[in-house]
């Protein structure tokens, strides 16, 4: 099939993922979550973050690494932050959970701050920001991850991707969610480009050798993610993990455990959720207004050479979102293939 790709209605891959999850031994419900999100970073043009992630969270979960059942206690608690100890259950359904718990204390106190330790990895906090965007919260949002980053000046990992995402709701206009990695590309971008044979941009990382490369499987095995923006992205990563890791009392740097590779330790990974209610000092719609009123100025400055448009956070995968809603998400063929061979293992029949 080669590269091929095929167009497959949100509704019926998100049926399916939930069902190989529901396979796995998760509840319904929790089941339920993770196809969601999962489904939704493809729609969102997402693909590292998205349906990719099927395979391995599914082979870690039969390993034990992560907890089938969803473990979740609140460890210290105020009016306004809540520690929580994930138990080593799924990322997505802690985060989940996490940002719940933080969009009702921020909706009780004004604000609220929730961190939570002994979790995986997340997928994309674009979800959960806008998840708080929605319910008329501003919201920051971080999670850490295991080390594939060198720190600016360094030639041996410490940090990981590390990424960082912003959400504000808007009045009649769409929410801003703004979410990035911390290094130039998410690794698994690369591990995408990978499965798909592509080739990556030069910048994107470097080989072991620490040559730049543009072969994704050159830079996965044992070379390195660069730093967006120089000494610019390994300060923000630095953030990312003093809030993520050494603020909730989770793994940092390279005490994280990997995805992929570490296939006999938990992750460790960690993740921070800082929220204010947007009516804090201005009246809601007071405030949604002018939010409203920036994005319509915003996209009336005259474009620079070479622009056809001006785009907000967020704005570009929102409509992406929105195509894919009627078209259809694209699925390459290797994809496919792994997918059906882990909807064998549960006996779920393929739709596509």
């Amino acid at each position: 099939m080669g590269n091929a790709q095929i167009l497959v209605p949100r509704a019926v891959l998100e049926a399916y993922v939930r069902a190989v999850f529901a396979g796995a031994g998760l509840e319904d419900a929790d089941a339920a979550i993770i196809a969601r999100h999962l489904t939704l970073a493809n729609m969102r043009g997402v693909e590292s973050h998205g349906v990719s992630r099927v395979d391995i969270y599914t082979r870690r979960l039969e390993a034990g690494l992560e907890s089938k059942k969803l473990q979740m206690n609140i460890e210290k608690e105020t009016d306004s932050s809540l520690l929580i100890h994930g138990g080593h259950s799924l990322g997505i359904l802690l985060a989940t959970k996490g940002m719940e718990l933080a969009v009702a204390k921020a909706k009780a106190t004004g604000i609220a701050v929730v961190g939570i330790k002994h979790s995986a990895h997340c997928g994309m906090l674009a979800d959960y920001a806008g998840y708080a965007a929605e319910h008329d919260c501003i919201a920051f949002a971080t999670t850490n991850a295991p080390a594939y980053m060198a720190p600016w000046g360094g030639k041996r990992a410490y940090f990981g991707t590390n990424p960082l995402c912003y959400a504000v709701p808007a009045g009649e206009e769409p929410a801003i969610v703004f979410d990035m990695a911390t290094s130039m590309v998410a690794r698994g971008k690369l591990v995408v480009a990978q499965q798909n044979g592509q080739s990556i941009p030069l910048g994107w990382a470097i080989a072991k050798d620490g040559k730049p490369t543009t072969d994704p499987a050159a830079a996965l095995n044992g070379g390195l993610v660069l730093p967006l923006g120089g000494a610019k992205g390994y300060g923000l990563a630095v953030l990312v993990d003093i809030l993520s890791g050494l603020f909730t009392g989770a793994a940092f740097g390279p005490y994280i455990g990997h995805l992929y590779d570490d296939l006999d330790r938990n992750q460790e990974v960690g993740q921070f959720f800082w929220l204010m209610r947007a009516d804090l000092f201005e009246d809601l719609a007071v405030f949604k207004g002018r939010v409203d009123r920036m994005i319509r100025e915003v996209r009336l400055v005259p474009l620079a050479e070479g622009f056809e448009r001006i785009y907000l956070p967020g704005e570009i995968e929102q409509e992406l979102a929105a195509k894919r809603e009627r078209n259809g998400i694209p699925l390459g063929s290797a994809l496919v293939k792994e997918l059906q061979e882990v909807g064998k293992k549960y006996g779920v029949a393929s739709p596509f």
